[in-house]
């Protein structure tokens, strides 16, 4: 893979946190900056470990990873799944210990960004100061959606919300035809979002698979009835 052209081929470039920091593509091939790296992660692979000291900003490049805390029985709340675009953390803006652990689902490519570089364009840019308070307030949103859904949804509220959730962000960074979501998730992945077991969450999709709601197959995410799965799923 050609490192120094990721930028610049890079669908994502356009908007969101690397759009602003780097600033819209030239059309031309640009060199690599020196202050800008990056690193392969396979599946599975440790991209980032909670409390560990690092001088960067990462985001993802490719593919799809996820941020968690993991408790010391071996237990694991996923946080957020994260695509190509999204920064693993907006906090290590700020602080040099990571506030999250996160990990690989698919094979990514990550960009590290030097956090002295992130917080000096902080400083003297606004535009860059709006992109990073935006990240911030999602990061909020999130945090404060995922407790009143862990905290008061059942496990069928809970899945539609996830869905819905992850469903827009899929179709900004592909083409969709006939409701037909790329999905890389296993159940295991789904339990540890929604705080439930591996069984439950087959018994719900398959529930929903019955209702003609969705269904998932061979990596795709197909919806059926997206009113129902609204119903189910949206916060008021």
């Amino acid at each position: 893979m050609n490192l120094t052209s990721l930028c610049v081929t890079c669908p994502n470039r356009k908007s969101g946190f690397c759009g602003t920091v780097l600033g819209p593509p030239s059309g031309k091939p640009e060199p690599a900056t020196s202050w800008q790296r990056f690193f392969p992660v396979r599946a599975g692979g440790q991209i980032a470990t909670r409390n560990q000291v690092s001088n960067d900003v990462l985001v993802l490049c490719t593919g799809w990873a996820f941020r968690y805390f993991q408790l010391t029985d071996g237990r694991r709340q996923i946080l957020q799944f994260l695509m190509p675009g999204d920064i693993l953390s907006p906090a290590a803006i700020f602080d040099k210990k990571n506030l999250y652990s996160a990990k690989a689902l698919t094979e990514v490519m990550v960009s590290e960004f030097p956090r002295t570089e992130i917080r000096e364009r902080c400083a003297a840019r606004p535009d860059v100061q709006s992109v990073v308070a935006s990240c911030s307030v999602a990061e909020v949103r999130d945090a404060a959606e995922l407790a009143t859904i862990l905290g008061r949804c059942s496990a069928e509220e809970r899945i539609a919300h996830l869905l819905l959730r992850l469903i827009p962000r899929i179709a900004a960074r592909n083409v969709i035809r006939e409701h037909r979501y790329p999905f890389p998730l296993r159940q295991q992945h789904v339990a540890d979002a929604v705080g439930l077991t591996p069984v439950h969450v087959s018994r719900v999709f398959g529930l929903f698979r019955e209702r003609g709601i969705m269904s998932i197959s061979e990596g795709f995410l197909r919806v059926f009835n997206m009113p129902e799965l609204e119903r189910l799923g949206v916060l008021k």
